[in-house]
């Protein structure tokens, strides 16, 4: 009997320690995820190109592993608008535009979705100039998926339409193709997409191989929306 006491009693002392030991760990943590949240978030905000690439490798460790808290993702949204949605100036000249570093905040996003990434993105995409930042916001939408009412396909759209015309580059509208091919079967109304698609297959300023392939998904989409007429009408 003394000596089951003594194993209990044991087992009691083993499980406190450990317990304060995982409470130790735990705070430790917590308090090391507070502290990088804090670099991040005053790396993101300097005025040093450098020191938002360094917040950046930050940002792109903690989406890898799974651990992207809601000061990151502020940090992630404020990169992503860098010298568009907040301007710094010296004489009336910008100095923060760094479409680098957009785009890459861009290519982040897509690897934690959600609304609110969603919401950065189509944002960017209509705000940009850079076709390169345009770009990774149009391939980031198509990864994420959601197309809430046509509010990204339309977005989509509408910037294909506003780079074809001041600036056209087959890198992106390749981009588009591929993003249109992801959402297609969350599109409800084709519409803006089929002109979309049919502007790039016949801009002989995009490559072939980018007109081919907006070529067949016009007749993939085309052949989609005659069956759904077809199956209306009965």
């Amino acid at each position: 009997m003394k000596s089951l006491k003594k194993l209990s009693c044991t087992a009691c002392a083993f499980l406190l320690t450990f317990s304060l030991i995982a409470q130790e760990k735990s705070a430790e943590e917590d308090y090391l995820s507070t502290v990088e949240d804090v670099v991040i978030t005053e790396l993101a905000n300097s005025d040093e190109r450098d020191n938002k690439l360094v917040a950046l490798q930050y940002l792109e460790n903690a989406v890898e592993e799974g651990r992207v808290s809601p000061d990151m993702m502020v940090a992630l949204d404020h990169l992503a608008g860098e010298g568009i949605n907040t301007q710094s100036r010296q004489s009336g000249r910008l100095v923060n535009n760094y479409p680098d570093i957009r785009a890459k905040a861009c290519d982040l996003l897509a690897k934690v979705p959600s609304e609110e990434s969603k919401t950065t993105l189509k944002n960017i995409a209509l705000a940009d100039n850079e076709p390169m930042v345009i770009t990774a916001a149009v391939r980031s939408l198509g990864e994420i998926g959601m197309n809430d009412n046509d509010d990204v396909v339309n977005t989509i759209a509408w910037a294909n339409k506003k780079n074809a015309v001041l600036n056209p580059t087959s890198s992106l509208a390749l981009e588009v193709l591929i993003a249109y091919e992801k959402i297609a079967d969350k599109v409800q109304d084709k519409g803006s997409m089929i002109q979309s698609v049919g502007q790039i297959a016949t801009n002989y300023h995009y490559v072939k191989p980018v007109r081919d392939r907006a070529l067949a998904l016009l007749k993939t989409l085309q052949s989609g929306n005659n069956n759904s007429k077809k199956k209306e009408s009965k």
